[in-house]
């Protein structure tokens, strides 16, 4: 822990460049009387399940393409995600999750909190203005979601207690490089109910090697992430295989941007470099993936 410490304390560049780059109903107090027959459920419109909410029209076809190695149904299935949960998704980017997670739970009488970049530069402000303006042409489809903040002086990501799930997707390293990854977990551990889950799913160094703490290459010890959970209270409750990739050796030029979907050429803020062969790359796919499953303990 002194080595990650001292490491983060110097990483103060790193950091800029980083940040630069979301209730169940109530029981009937009474049964209803033997002659007449229980009174319907309100169903909202949207998807009434995982399923149809990754088979949805409104997804990009880019997105959708991209399921063979994301596998949300499956990913989502495993973390334990039910009708009406109340969902924190972190740093949701485009929306790539979004799209899915956003229509069922309006479909179900869920919520979403989106703990969004903090818009401390016109960067960050024109991605979170981008992701709010999307969900606002589509309320029909995405319901309310409530979009807050994640980063270095941002507070709750959402009402303490309140969360039944929060979703970790393809972030820590990102957090570990601006020196944030600890707050990350804590926001994460506030935010739940007793016995929610944290479900994390990131880019997997290979197991045995030292950990960079600033996770240059962006890729991570499935170990060194289970430790940073539990250091900020989380209980391991399980891990998977669904998003492995064993083709990944993860010794790529320009680390896992290499790789698609980003298919970097150069280093990262460098100019493509033509005639940059992207067939090895191409091949191996998308990248060997923890997929992790931490509770806050009752």
């Amino acid at each position: 822990m002194t080595n990650r410490s001292k490491s983060l304390a110097s990483s103060d560049a790193s950091r800029r460049l980083v940040l630069a780059g979301g209730a169940a109903l109530l029981l009937a107090a009474c049964k209803p009387k033997a002659a007449e027959a229980p009174a319907p459920k309100p169903v909202r419109g949207g998807p009434q399940t995982i399923a149809a909410a990754v088979a949805g029209d409104w997804r990009l076809p880019a997105d959708r393409a991209r399921d063979a190695w994301r596998h949300p149904a499956e990913s989502l299935t495993w973390w334990g995600l039910k009708p009406g949960m109340t969902v924190v998704e972190f740093w949701p980017g485009a929306g790539w999750y979004t799209d899915i997670l956003a229509p069922f739970l309006q479909g179900t009488g869920g919520k979403l909190y989106a703990a969004n970049l903090e818009a401390s530069d016109p960067v960050a402000t024109q991605i979170v203005d981008a992701f709010k303006a999307r969900l606002d042409a589509k309320p029909k489809l995405y319901g309310k979601v409530e979009v807050t903040a994640f980063g270095p002086t941002s507070g709750p990501v959402a009402p303490p207690g309140s969360a039944d799930m929060v979703l970790f997707l393809r972030n820590l390293h990102n957090w570990m490089a601006a020196g944030i990854a600890d707050k990350a977990f804590k926001a994460a551990f506030a935010a739940l109910k007793p016995g929610g889950v944290l479900g994390i799913e990131e880019h997997r160094a290979e197991a045995g090697q030292v950990q960079d703490v600033l996770a240059a290459d962006g890729y991570v010890q499935q170990a060194y992430a289970i430790q940073l959970a539990k250091e900020a209270g989380f209980i391991l409750a399980g891990t998977s295989e669904i998003n492995a990739n064993p083709k990944d050796t993860r010794d790529h030029p320009f680390g896992v941007w290499t790789l698609p979907p980003t298919r970097l050429s150069a280093p990262r803020g460098e100019p493509a470099r033509p005639g940059f062969d992207h067939a090895k790359y191409e091949a191996i796919g998308e990248s060997d993936r923890m997929t992790l499953k931490l509770v806050k303990p009752t």
